[in-house]
Parts: structure tokens; sequence; C-alpha cells
């Protein structure tokens, strides 16, 4: 019987085809169920807490998650008149952007993961924010280059054709993404960023997000890793 401690995930769930769950308290009691239950396991902590208890119970520092907010009179936008954005695009022009363009994400990082297992989590996570009406598609001169998703008041992923990175279009793309998302009535937006994707920091704080918070992310799996198909 799975309780309140841990909460099942089942859109990582049909990604790896084992049970996944994140674990709400480091207490012993929610900690000893990562060993009656088969299955990969995530829990957020404050960095300050001390991991001890994770590392007894089998689980692995997996990676840091910085979170940045900005004000919507904060946000510094670019414009460029060959760029634009729009709520029209072909979903499998997206799609194919999405199987390539996440290369940071936790899961791919993750040992026990396979990275084909990783690359699809993000493909089908793009087609249900599709299927929400959650994503703008970026143009380059009438071309798509990439996209924006979003949910609520959260930026969630920005992919960029590979052909259109580091043409120095990333802030454009980004801040009219923010602009169009400030219009359905948000006062600050929010993103959350791997420590490790340095470009990606750089590019949400040169727009006038400031940190707000970070957690570290820890991992364990109890039971055999997950296989490609």
């Amino acid at each position: 019987m799975v309780t309140t401690n841990l909460i099942p995930t089942p859109w990582d769930k049909r990604n790896f085809r084992i049970n996944t769950y994140e674990i709400t308290s480091m207490d012993e009691e929610a900690l000893q169920e990562t060993v009656t239950h088969e299955g990969h396991f995530t829990i957020k902590v404050n960095p300050l807490e001390n991991p001890e208890k994770l590392l007894k119970y089998g689980f692995y520092y997996m990676d840091t998650l910085i979170e940045p907010v900005c004000k919507k009179e904060d946000l510094i936008s670019y414009n460029h008149k060959d760029i634009s954005i729009s709520k029209d695009y072909h979903t499998e022009e997206v799609l194919t952007i999405a199987e390539e363009a996440f290369m940071h994400g936790r899961f791919h990082r993750d040992f026990h993961i396979p990275s084909s297992l990783a690359d699809l989590r993000y493909v089908n996570w793009v087609k249900d924010l599709h299927e929400k009406k959650q994503i703008f598609a970026l143009y380059y001169q009438n071309n798509i280059a990439g996209f924006y998703a979003f949910e609520d008041d959260k930026v969630l992923l920005l992919g960029i054709k590979e052909k259109f990175r580091n043409k120095g279009f990333a802030k454009t793309f980004t801040s009219q993404g923010c602009l169009k998302q400030f219009k359905y009535g948000h006062e600050k937006l929010r993103t959350s960023i791997s420590a490790a994707n340095v470009a990606s920091l750089n590019l949400f704080y040169s727009l006038g997000f400031k940190l707000k918070n970070t957690m570290d992310v820890y991992h364990k799996l109890n039971g055999p890793s997950p296989t490609e198909v």
C-alpha cells in the first residue's frame, strides 16, 4: 500500500515502465517506504539539509534546481524584425525539436535511466503541453525555430532548433514568450533551471529574473533499472 509519503508520478512511469514516485518527507517512515516498494524515487530538499539519512537509504545526489523569478515590471524585453511568436504551428515540428533540444535534464544524468528514455520523457511532456495549449512557437523569417512552453505563471521549457542556436536569438525568443505569458494576467513569472545549465541561467538573469530559491534533488532506484524498448 502506497501512503501519503509517496506520491506516484504516472507521467514518468509511462516513459520508464517502472513505478515512479516523489517523496514528501525526509522522515524515517517515509524513507523506509523506499525500501519496501520497488521503483524510482525523487526527493527535493533544502540544500542546507543534512543528506546523511538520504545516503543511508541509498539515495544519490542528482541535481540542484535554481528557481529564478521575474516581476512584470522587471522584465527586459528584446525585439528582432525577423522573429515572431505564435500559437499556430505544426505539432510534428515542435516534437522533432523536443527530441534533441534537452540535454541538461536530471534524468539524462541519472546513470540508471537510458538516455533514449530521458529523451522520451521530454517528448511526451511536450505532447501533454501541446494538448493543453501551453506552447508558443518561435519563428525566424516564418520558419519555426523553437518553442516556449509554460503553465500558469511558470516557464517550463525553451527548445531551440539546432540550426538556430548560438545565433544571438535566445534573448528575443525568451523575452517575447515571457511578454505573451504576462498577458494572461500574471504579475510575476518563475522557472526552474538545473545548476548545470549555465547558459540557461545566464539567459534568464539577463532578462531580469532574480534568484528566489534552490533545491537539491536526490534519486533512488529500488529494483531493476528501466530498459529501452
